[in-house]
């Protein structure tokens, strides 16, 4: 109607009267078309429906909505018939590089990243590690100048000459190029390809330390893993954060429908080791998270760095049970080689995730797994924007995806056969295009031109009985609860009174270690300290004079605990700071929260704690404390022996401090390394060996003055609570040796803290 509407018709119009004319040719002409009008509207209409179909079908095809009016005029089904492609496996020719400066080099190990940019510092650091060939894959955005000493950079030219088939179907400005990288990779040797970007550390800058990268031979880890339980069959995909600390964090990928199932697994069993095929790292800094998890979450202007426990054992998806998986911190192992294949007609931030799911349920086809492994790279938060709209194919189709994934079955007896044949299934759904289908066929065929040898297809896990998982095959393990850093202020107002204040205190020492040292009896009072504290900081460590395993109490000596701080230290790399306290002093930790974490704490202005005692005339023990002070100042470097000498005036005097509570942030722990390596086997008593570190690390007028107001007794006959206070940081001291008397403790404490009630 609307190309009608359109033309000039005499039904339309009233005609003008013209002068008789003497050219009789026009007034033939003029009779012709009035008798034969309705066959001209006929011809024109035609012509225009033509038209409009054809411009409507090349819309499509690039990618418009044109389908979508066609709809409105049809009552046939949407599914999508695409044509199934003819490829003749035993007659594809040979790839072989001709055309590179590279054609005879070999690497059994590749990392493959797309580059926009000019190298970036990350990738620089890549460059470092030991037995890795570097692969940068460039596009249309990426400098013509583009260079890295070491690295091999194949541009956009250099790509089109290889001969490769999918080249023609990649679009010249995204990271899906990268496909070209993986064939050029595997053309050249690779057995192994890590999947990375160019703006994510390596932690410890070792792959192999962090991932499994032999998986036979000597040098690989014949373990079992620990693989997540088969026993709720309807349950198809997890969120793997939850696993490693981060219950309210969920992956790109991960169905908004899930992401409220926060438990943890009741148990776990176990699967040997050697097919975990595709290994996915988890990032800490900025994970991999959607953009509704970004928006909704973000606190501000901040950029995010939360932190994953490195010390959760890695573990692996049973058939039946998917995880998303990305293309940014990924191994994959030559047996699943076939399944790098990036999809070109999705979005950019769908396409590796759609890779990944199509990826994993090829796997089972090879008897293959996914395994999630513990933080391996740092990612940082540029605070760019994530394109809501470039996630659509994810949050529209991913839940509908996984079901017809775990349903999907083939019959067909070689693999590639069953990859074209998902892969063209998947069109017919939906879930990718026509063109895809394409794409696949020249992947595959690729694949055989480079050399890759196809692997051999396994019986299928899923359509067997499932056997029954016993009491002896459970394996327990309690994922940590790590602060959500995420959780910003925000989000207080939405929650009442008392949980806002919880969530600020985590949030503020959610990434502070408090370590412990119990005089009293352990076995009484560890798992209470552990209940009271462990809720507000990120763990919490008991050190007592003898070692208990079953409560996981370490050894040490509270006159040179000092001595077992570095390694503690060491143990928790990620941490922002390093509460000490004794367990004879109380932490009002409500009254801390303003407390500069960049500082050091100690009391300094407590008179009873902190003391100044002259060395001529008194004791041997001061005498020789002093000496071997002394002895060790000598020896420091020059800044920390200038902070201690600007300090202490008097050399004929000795500082000592009870060194009860006290603070070292990140970044004085490699001092606090050093003087603890400059004592040695010295024998320099805690009280004084403390207050000689802290004022060698920094001048006393920088320590923040948290500590100051603090409510402090030599010595206290019994527990009273009108010695204890709320409004202070802290109370000492305050004797705990049996469960009732935490529970008188808790008491007092719920003034600062209402919900410890719920403690008792």
């Amino acid at each position: 109607m609307l190309v009608q509407d359109r033309v000039d018709s005499p039904h339309n119009h009233q005609p003008r009267k013209k002068p008789i004319s003497t050219y009789t040719k026009n007034l033939d002409f003029s009779a012709w078309a009035s008798e034969n009008l309705y066959k001209i509207i006929t011809i024109l209409l035609l012509i225009a429906t033509v038209a409009a179909l054809f411009f409507l079908r090349n819309y499509s095809t690039a990618g418009g909505d044109a389908m979508t009016l066609l709809c409105l005029q049809s009552t046939q089904s949407h599914s999508v018939h695409p044509k199934f492609p003819d490829i003749n496996w035993n007659s594809i020719p040979r790839i072989v590089d001709k055309v590179t400066l590279f054609s005879s080099f070999r690497s059994e190990k590749w990392i493959v990243v797309s580059v926009s940019d000019y190298p970036s510092e990350s990738l620089k650091k890549m460059m470092k590690i030991k037995g890795w060939q570097v692969l940068a894959i460039g596009n249309s955005r990426t400098p013509k100048d583009w260079t890295l000493k070491g690295a091999i950079y194949l541009s956009l030219d250099m790509q089109a000459q290889l001969g490769f088939r999918v080249v023609d179907y990649l679009p010249y400005d995204s990271y899906v190029r990268k496909t070209v990288g993986y064939l050029f990779a595997i053309q050249h040797g690779a057995q192994k390809i890590y999947d990375v970007d160019d703006r994510g550390d390596v932690i410890d800058n070792d792959i192999g330390k962090h991932f499994d990268i032999e998986l036979t031979g000597e040098g690989a880890r014949q373990e079992v893993i620990m693989q997540y339980s088969h026993e709720n069959p309807n349950r198809t995909v997890v969120n793997p954060y939850i696993h490693f600390g981060q219950r309210s964090i969920w992956p790109r990928g991960l169905p908004l429908e899930n992401v409220g199932k926060i438990g943890s697994e009741e148990f776990y069993t176990e699967v040997f080791g050697g097919k975990q095929f595709i290994q996915q790292g988890i990032s800490n800094g900025l994970p991999d998270v959607d953009s509704v998890f970004y928006f909704t979450r973000k606190p501000e202007l901040k950029p995010f760095d939360i932190r994953f426990d490195d010390h959760a054992p890695k573990v692996a998806l049973p058939q039946g049970t998917m995880v998303p998986i990305n293309s940014f911190n990924t191994i994959f192992h030559s047996s699943a080689f076939w399944g790098l294949m990036l999809p070109i007609a999705v979005s950019s931030m769908a396409s590796d995730i759609l890779r990944g799911y199509w990826a994993q349920r090829i796997l089972w086809e090879v008897g293959g797994y996914v395994v999630m492994y513990p933080p391996t790279i740092h990612r940082y938060d540029r605070i760019e924007s994530y394109p809501f709209s470039e996630e659509k194919d994810l949050h529209v189709n991913v839940g509908r995806l996984i079901k017809f994934l775990v349903e999907w079955r083939s019959s067909k007896d070689r693999l590639f056969e069953k990859i074209l044949e998902l892969s063209y299934v998947m069109a017919e759904e939906g879930f990718w295009t026509e063109r895809d289908v394409e794409f696949t066929a020249a992947w595959l065929q690729d694949l055989l031109a480079v050399g890759y040898q196809q692997p051999r297809v396994m019986s299928l896990e899923l359509d067997r009985p499932r056997a029954s998982i016993g009491h002896g095959d459970r394996r327990e393990f309690v994922p940590q609860k790590l602060p959500s850093v995420h959780l910003g202020v925000e989000e207080v107002g939405t929650v009442n009174y008392e949980i806002g204040n919880l969530i600020r205190w985590r949030k503020n020492f959610g990434n502070v270690v408090l370590i412990m040292f119990c005089s009293g009896p352990v076995d009484r009072t560890a798992l209470e300290w552990r209940l009271l504290y462990g809720r507000i900081f990120k763990t919490v460590i008991i050190l007592s004079k003898e070692k208990n395993v079953d409560l996981a109490v370490e050894q040490a000596h509270l006159d040179y605990v000092y001595k077992c701080l570095p390694k503690l230290f060491d143990r928790y790399t990620s941490a922002e700071g390093f509460l000490f306290l004794e367990d004879n002093t109380i932490l009002n930790y409500w009254n801390l929260v303003q407390a500069d974490k960049s500082k050091l704490w100690i009391t300094n202005k407590v008179p009873n704690s902190w003391t100044t005692v002259a060395t001529a005339g008194n004791s041997d023990w001061f005498m020789k404390q002093a000496e071997t002070v002394k002895k060790v100042v000598e020896s420091m470097p020059a800044q920390l022996q200038v902070n201690y000498k600007e300090s202490v005036k008097d050399h004929q005097s000795l500082v000592i401090c009870n060194s009860e509570a006290f603070y070292v942030p990140r970044q004085f722990v490699p001092d606090f390394i050093d003087l603890v390596n400059l004592v040695g086997d010295l024998d320099i008593h805690h009280k004084v060996a403390m207050p000689m570190f802290f004022l060698a690390m920094d001048s006393s007028d920088n320590f923040d003055p948290v500590f100051n107001s603090m409510r402090y007794k030599q010595k206290l006959q019994s527990n009273s609570t009108s010695f204890y206070s709320a409004e202070v940081p802290a109370v000492h001291p305050w004797n705990v040796s049996s469960e009732q008397e935490f529970i008188k403790l808790i008491r007092v404490m719920a003034a600062g803290d209402p919900l410890l009630m719920e403690l008792v």
